[in-house]
């Protein structure tokens, strides 16, 4: 388990923004990856996904890692943020957005 650890800590700490979630920003293969790529749409933000539905130890390993059972999971800058209801919590509070000014995460390329 330790090598998909240092997969997954190498990715998130590779990477200002990274979702792990099913399918891919074009193709989500859920609700909860759909609302979580919108929302990062949205806040205009580059960032890296990551496709557990393509990867079973990353799938399985992440939950661990993170110790939160479902996916998708936000990391920015490093730090777990949460699944697609607490991203759509903050979101609509304004949080996330200014979470990520406040971390100067890199803006999408238009």
């Amino acid at each position: 388990m330790s090598d998909v650890n240092s997969r997954i800590s190498d990715l998130v700490g590779g990477n200002d923004v990274v979702l792990f979630m099913k399918g891919t920003p074009l193709f989500p293969q859920c609700g909860f990856s759909n609302r979580a790529v919108a929302i990062l749409d949205h806040c205009g933000v580059a960032y890296e996904s990551v496709d557990v539905l393509q990867d079973m130890e990353i799938r399985q390993g992440i939950k661990s890692f993170s110790d939160w059972p479902t996916i998708p999971q936000l990391y920015v800058k490093g730090e777990f943020v949460g699944g697609s209801d607490i991203m759509m919590e903050m979101f609509e509070a304004g949080e996330l957005q200014q979470m990520m000014d406040e971390k100067q995460v890199a803006k999408a390329e238009s």
